[in-house]
């Protein structure tokens, strides 16, 4: 299976395949093909009469088999895309037979979100003789830091890993809305300037004294009055700071931290490889191993998985709740 850069690398050099199936977690890379295809393949006064779009709820595999058979008009191929395939997820391996023997003057993209396909079934094995089968995962927190400093890079922007990493952690790992946003930011800041965490507050409404990075950067020097006060803020304004993702933070902070700890080398290099983190970030827990010990970072670890089932309302009331933060960073701290 080739993966989306490669793919559309083919595509712009002219090589062209008569099926493509989209597969996976992730709709961004999904949505980045089919919209080139949809863009590219075709010039724009060939495209009324043949390129369609079809939705998965609305046809069947007969129905796209018999639009994908169909030959072009006045145009040397023609373009069909099924977006929303995944609704046909019962009887989509009914493709294979068309697969296996494909029109070729029909590009027929499959757009099959957040699915994957039985490899041991006939319309897998079909794709690996007549077509492009691109699957894909869901990026990890560190890897979307990553991609989203590759995709600014190529527009001609800039930006420092601390405002990725503010970023990912407020929208979370879905790349449509984490590169919904950035449009808006590059809307509004010029080409070749760098995105700030300043720029970020400004114009997302992100606080960047107020979030999870900072908070666990505060635990990290056991700076008890500045977590208490971005506590504070969280309690404030509950909706935009979920208890459950602030836990989940500071849980993935001291795991790293663990295995921090148990590393036999501990340069940059070597530590952010370990982790899985930018190199940015190995001074953090650098410092943090400094005020937490191997053991003290186990027994927080503990309390983490204590108060992750409290946020969820197991053995704790609602009214309890506010107020569980607070004295997880004191236990913490203290």
């Amino acid at each position: 299976m080739q993966n989306a850069k490669n793919i559309l690398s083919d595509l712009q050099n002219g090589i062209i395949h008569p099926v493509y199936f989209l597969s996976g977690e992730e709709a961004y890379f999904i949505d980045e093909i089919a919209d080139y295809i949809e863009d590219n393949i075709l010039e724009e006064s060939e495209r009324g009469f043949n390129q369609m779009v079809l939705y998965g709820r609305d046809v069947t595999i007969d129905d796209i088999v018999g639009n994908a058979k169909r030959y072009p008009m006045m145009a040397d191929r023609q373009v069909v895309i099924v977006k929303e395939a995944q609704d046909l997820s019962r009887t989509i391996d009914k493709l294979a037979s068309y697969v296996e023997n494909p029109q070729p003057s029909t590009v027929l993209v499959i757009c099959y979100k957040y699915k994957k396909l039985d490899k041991r079934k006939g319309l897998a094995k079909a794709l690996k003789k007549s077509g492009v089968h691109y699957e894909n995962k869901k990026l990890y927190d560190n890897q979307v830091g990553e991609w989203l400093r590759d995709l600014l890079s190529k527009k001609g922007y800039k930006m420092n890993p601390k405002a990725a990493h503010i970023l990912v952690e407020y929208l979370g790992t879905d790349l449509s809305k984490v590169n919904n946003e950035v449009n808006k930011l590059m809307l509004i800041l010029p080409q070749g300037s760098e995105i700030t965490s300043e720029a970020i507050e400004e114009n997302i409404g992100i606080s960047k004294d107020f979030n999870n990075f900072e908070l666990r950067k505060a635990v990290g020097e056991r700076d008890i009055v500045k977590a208490q006060r971005i506590s504070q803020y969280f309690t404030q304004n509950p909706k935009d700071n979920p208890l459950v993702l602030t836990i989940s933070s500071l849980y993935g902070f001291f795991s790293n931290l663990l295995k921090y700890h148990g590393l036999p080398q501990k340069d940059k290099g070597s530590v952010a490889k370990a982790l899985g983190v930018n190199p940015y970030f190995v001074g953090e827990y650098t410092t943090a191993a400094r005020q937490y010990p191997m053991k003290h970072v186990s027994a927080v670890i503990a309390l983490l998985r204590e108060a992750d089932v409290k946020s969820k309302g197991v053995g704790a009331s609602a009214f309890a709740t506010p107020d569980l933060l607070k004295e997880l960073l004191v236990k913490i701290m203290g």
